[in-house]
């Protein structure tokens, strides 16, 4: 694909710090996108998890054009219409008791950490270490950066905060080996993303809650990228009926207007946070938070949960017979619609084989192709992907 004149002149004014596809998308509409020259491309990558509704949802549309005729900022120096709103909605819907709104999923998780230390100190327990998970990904700040687990992300910015351990995933044994009189917290997320669609199994989701609550260390689950309906819960560690402590959430709450979330149950509310501990200027704005509300309202009134149970099925079928019919597919991953494939080799000239063939797949790792398409798919952008899939795998092999 030769450059356009907007890749040029992002070229022209910005330091390269993203690897991108070479393609410039101009619009959306249902679950496909288009280019400047008017290519469709079937979407299953929904902004790396965000676009639940996919695109041109006329009624979260409406929403935001209502909204910003009202008040699009206020600051949090005063109350607004919409933030108590979508504060509510997503109490409803995660089972916490109370919420804090970001600007994205590693602010969301900046204050998760920071609500943990905070309990620990105000309970006078002297704790403040933290337990994540190897093959982790919480994001890209320098706290995130020390609960993720990948040194190509961690190496450049060391030294990081101190007081992180990094645990096996589903091991439970390696978790409790970690603990120590000084863990405040243990953060995982119930099925990883970027670190290759590795689900948490029952017994180390309910070994982690059991140990949490025997130690008095807070579980911190991190739902960024599948909460909100992906994995046919609303939130993936209802898969477990397990309840955190603490829950963060982002990307798809506000179906593509930015936003996140920290939320914990009411004994770490009365502990943690009060006025001047934490804070930010746009996070809860009227705009973000009508979003929020919007797309949490679609989602309950059509069921979204049911669908992506039914889809993600159909989905994940499809998938296991490319299991069974290339070699190179190794196994396939994940659940509803979080599902990935893992490949014998690195998959970074199949995704990019399936863009020229107008699918957008990313990668997890460098041997998982990442599927994490809109919601409102249906059975037959399923049908369209495995034929762009199978098309590709077999001129690659």
């Amino acid at each position: 694909m030769a450059p356009n004149k907007y890749m040029q002149e992002t070229d022209n004014n910005l330091v390269h710090t993203y690897n991108r596809f070479p393609v410039t998308l101009e619009r959306g509409e249902g679950v496909y996108i288009y280019d400047t020259d008017g290519k469709k491309y079937l979407d299953f990558a929904a902004g790396i998890a965000v676009s639940g509704l996919g695109y041109g949802n006329q009624e979260l549309n409406l929403a935001l054009k209502e909204q910003i005729d009202k008040l699009m900022h206020s600051s949090n120096l005063y109350y607004n219409t919409t933030c108590g709103e979508a504060a509510n909605a997503l109490k409803k819907i995660s089972g916490m008791d109370r919420v804090f709104f970001t600007n994205s999923g590693t602010e969301a998780i900046e204050g998760a950490l920071k609500s943990a230390r905070k309990y620990a100190w105000t309970k006078k327990t002297g704790r403040y270490e933290y337990i994540a998970m190897k093959d982790s990904f919480h994001g890209r700040s320098m706290g995130a950066l020390s609960v993720t687990e990948h040194e190509a992300y961690r190496a450049p910015f060391e030294p990081l905060i101190p007081g992180v351990s990094f645990a096996e995933f589903n091991n439970l044994d390696s978790v409790k080996k970690l603990v120590t009189d000084k863990t405040c917290a243990i953060i995982l997320e119930p099925l990883q993303g970027e670190g290759g669609i590795n689900m948490a199994t029952q017994e180390f989701m309910e070994g982690i809650r059991e140990l949490c609550s025997e130690e008095g260390i807070l579980m911190i689950c991190d739902e960024i990228q599948c909460g909100m309906a992906r994995t046919g819960e609303m939130f993936a560690c209802q898969l477990y009926d397990v309840k955190p402590d603490i829950m963060v959430m982002a990307k798809a709450i506000g179906s593509g207007v930015p936003v996140g979330a920290f939320a914990m149950t009411q004994e770490v509310a009365e502990y943690s946070l009060v006025p001047g501990d934490h804070g930010t200027t746009y996070g809860g704005n009227p705009l973000a938070c009508a979003a929020v509300a919007k797309t949490i309202e679609i989602f309950e009134r059509e069921d979204m949960k049911a669908h992506v149970k039914e889809v993600g099925s159909y989905l994940a079928e499809k998938l296991d017979e490319l299991v069974k019919e290339y070699d190179a597919v190794l196994e396939r991953r994940g659940i509803g619609l979080i599902q990935g494939i893992r490949l014998n080799q690195p998959v970074g000239e199949l995704t990019k084989k399936a863009l020229k063939e107008g699918a957008l797949i990313i990668s997890a790792r460098s041997d998982v192709v990442r599927l994490v398409p809109p919601l409102v798919i249906e059975k037959e952008h399923v049908d369209a992907l495995i034929d762009v899939l199978s098309k590709v795998l077999r001129e690659m092999l």
